[in-house]
């Protein structure tokens, strides 16, 4: 890349071997400095890359620090074979300094080196984190965003979708996560609140005669970190299709995730049609509604096998087994460690039989179990020689589903398991309800927006719990990558599935009143999903937290330690906002 201004006429990486002989000027950061007796070498580091330049008079570096920026101009020249650094793709060249001004100085004594800054305290990172930005890594994250943006944005144009930008500041939801409020000066007493989802807007959209949205989404939630979660704000490609059923936005999200995970990884993806898996067995095969299938272990449920066995921890409970093939070959450490890590997850233990040669089952709990039985756990686990067969079982169904999940997921990673790929899938047929553990009450399980499967008859007719609704997630590689829905577009309906959790119809006018009303003028079927930007860079950049990927993020604790947020504000904004802190 060339420019002609005072600073610089190309960028670092831009010089290269037919430059020889060429006077050039570069501009960037003083990355090292490197005194070989008489002969002083500088690293200089721009968005673009490194050069090594060359310095014979030491009074050009007088007051130079590390970090400085720094315009200098030289002559470019072959370096010699011995000194040829591979690692730079402008290794091969250097520049002869006849010149050196300081444009933005240093003052030295830096909280961490930026070349090592992705190796240090994340708190010492985040609090100068135009430091850690400066580090080739996070350069290359920045530009991957930007690219991967991009790509998107054009994808989604060319299969006719239209970008509309939605409003920031909304009213709240009672629905969800909690809301990030802010006060309204003009209206004392009242609040906006940031989106947690443009859902509303874009189904008014699909109302409004728009046949494709998409934009990418601002949404705001007050919700606790976690690694594939950053608290706060995060974004989405949000996209919403009008007349379009369940599989119009299959086929759109298959070609968008397939091409994208395949251009900027160029690692192997799952090509649509994605296996679709209901929650149901989701849940009973991996013990996860977010299931990673690079992992070749599954659950297997034997509660009723053991219904017939003398051992008292599992007789009335749920029981799942996982077949581990090979394993009993491990050391005695592995099944240790195995233990060890099961009672950090709260189980009281972790039983397992090995199968030998002659298909004998030995372990702790072979005793208990009689011979009949025995050939019923070989059958149904498909027990071969030399396999191990782990038991989970815990009081009730979902506790066992979750515990046995976690157990398949950490012997995916102890035995080494997982393969260098992304494999993608649906999960479909989620529950519309389910009971509050604590209050006992029926409330949404997902989106309260979804069409419920069989609609306002299977409202009206079955038992809540049994109803299954028209969402979906798309789950990559144990992440939840996407969740969507057929969305609700009949008023009647609307009323009647908020009504089962608990809001009459009044509250539905006053909540939702645009989509209540809009409904009652000829609303189209519409169905959409909103991939998450965060975690699908977080994946294709093999980075394990999501802070990793975002320029400026909070800390697990919600705080922008680079700003100050949050923070105090003056008694004068607050009067103005009609605030009291209490």
């Amino acid at each position: 890349m060339f420019f002609e201004n005072q600073y610089r006429t190309r960028t670092c990486a831009a010089v290269g071997e037919s430059d020889v002989g060429r006077r050039v000027r570069l501009a960037g950061w003083v990355e090292n400095i490197r005194d070989h007796g008489g002969v002083l070498f500088l690293d200089l580091r721009d968005h673009y890359g490194t050069v090594q330049v060359v310095i014979h008079d030491d009074g050009m570096l007088e007051g130079v620090m590390k970090e400085a920026v720094v315009s200098i101009e030289g002559e470019v020249a072959l370096r010699d074979p011995e000194t040829v650094n591979p690692k730079l793709a402008t290794g091969t060249v250097e520049l002869k300094a006849e010149s050196l001004e300081v444009i933005g100085r240093s003052q030295g004594g830096l909280p961490f080196e930026v070349q090592s800054s992705t190796e240090i305290k994340e708190e010492l990172r985040l609090r100068y984190r135009y430091l850690d930005l400066r580090n080739p890594r996070m350069q290359a994250m920045l530009k991957k965003r930007a690219d991967l943006l991009l790509f998107l944005r054009n994808k989604m144009t060319g299969l006719g979708f239209t970008e509309v930008q939605t409003p920031i500041l909304s009213a709240s939801s009672p629905e969800g996560a909690r809301d990030y409020l802010i006060p309204a000066r003009k209206h004392p007493g009242k609040f906006y609140a940031l989106p947690q989802a443009p859902q509303i807007f874009k189904q008014l959209l699909m109302v409004s005669g728009v046949d494709r949205y998409f934009q990418i989404a601002p949404c705001f939630r007050d919700e606790d970190a976690r690694a594939d979660r950053s608290p706060g704000e995060f974004y989405q490609l949000d996209f919403e299709m009008a007349f379009a059923t369940q599989e119009e936005v299959f086929t759109v999200a298959e070609q968008v995730l397939t091409e994208a995970f395949e251009k900027f990884t160029g690692k192997p993806v799952t090509h649509g049609p994605y296996p679709r898996i209901t929650y149901r067995e989701a849940m009973l095969r991996y013990g996860s509604d977010k299931p990673d299938l690079r992992n070749p272990l599954f659950i297997i449920d034997v509660s009723d096998i053991f219904d017939n066995c003398t051992f008292k921890p599992f007789q009335g409970h749920t029981v799942r087994a996982i077949r581990v093939p090979g394993c009993a070959a491990q050391p005695r450490s592995f099944f240790e460690q195995m233990l060890e890590f099961a009672t950090s997850i709260g189980m009281k233990g972790l039983g397992y039989v090995k199968a030998n040669e002659e298909m004998k089952l030995l372990g702790p709990i072979d005793k208990f179990v009689p011979a009949e039985e025995k050939v019923r756990l070989i059958e149904r686990s498909e027990l071969a020689s030399g396999d191990v067969l782990y038991f989970i079982s815990d009081a009730t169904e979902e506790a066992t589903a979750k515990l046995a999940g976690q157990i398949r997921a950490e012997l995916g990673r102890r035995l080494n398991l997982l393969t260098d790929d992304f494999r993608m899938c649906y999960i479909v047929d989620f529950p519309m309800y389910e009971l509050d553990p604590v209050t006992r009450k029926v409330g949404f399980t997902h989106n309260p927006f979804s069409m419920p499967q069989g609609g306002l008859a299977a409202l009206n007719e079955k038992d809540p719990l049994e109803i299954l609704a028209w969402q979906y997630d798309i789950v990559c590689n144990g992440v939840e990558l996407s969740s969507g829905a057929v969305r609700n577009h009949d008023r009647e309906t609307m009323v009647r599935a908020f009504e089962i959790a608990g809001y009459g119809e009044e509250t539905v006018r006053e909540k939702f009143g645009s989509l209540y009303s809009a409904f009652a003028y000829g609303a189209p079927p519409h169905a959409g999903m909103a991939p998450g930007i965060d975690r699908m860079l977080m994946l294709m950049m093999d980075e394990p937290s999501i802070r990793e990927i975002i320029a400026f993020p909070m800390t697990a604790n919600a705080e922008d330690l680079l700003m100050g947020a949050p923070s105090e504000v003056t008694e004068k904004q607050l009067r103005e906002a009609h605030i009291k802190v209490r």
